[in-house]
């Protein structure tokens, strides 16, 4: 596991192609504010932790619409080895905005349209439709 981020939203990624109800992830404070934001964009239904034999882990349950998932791809941006940082200006939309682009900030974890009212740049960390 060379990158948790990426590995994270491949498990989202392949649950959801198999119509599965929940992931059950690794925890990590970077994980669990990546889930929160999701939860809050609306493209997942639930998140929650809970601790197995003094290892805690993050449960991210699924959003279906229609028997068909909310998330349909994700794309990552910056990477271990070639981070990608943009200024506000330069955020890319994701699908003409009907997409989420995930950007790593000095206020947090935001979205490409709060990044861009906020006029803070930072580390575009992955687009999702």
């Amino acid at each position: 596991m060379s990158d948790p981020i990426s590995d994270m939203f491949t498990q989202i990624r392949n649950a959801a192609m198999a119509q599965k109800a929940e992931v059950i992830l690794s925890y990590s404070k970077f994980k669990k504010q990546l889930a929160d934001l999701l939860l809050k964009q609306g493209l997942i239904s639930e998140v929650f932790e809970s601790t197995e034999d003094n290892h805690k882990t993050l449960g991210v349950k699924l959003k279906y619409v229609g028997g068909k998932s909310v998330i349909e791809g994700i794309k990552m941006v910056s990477k271990p080895g070639q981070r990608i940082y943009s200024k506000s200006s330069d955020i890319p939309n994701t699908l003409s905005g009907y997409g989420v682009t995930i950007v790593s900030t000095s206020k947090g974890l935001l979205t490409d349209r709060q990044a861009k009212s906020d006029k803070v740049g930072g580390e575009v960390i992955c687009q999702i439709w």
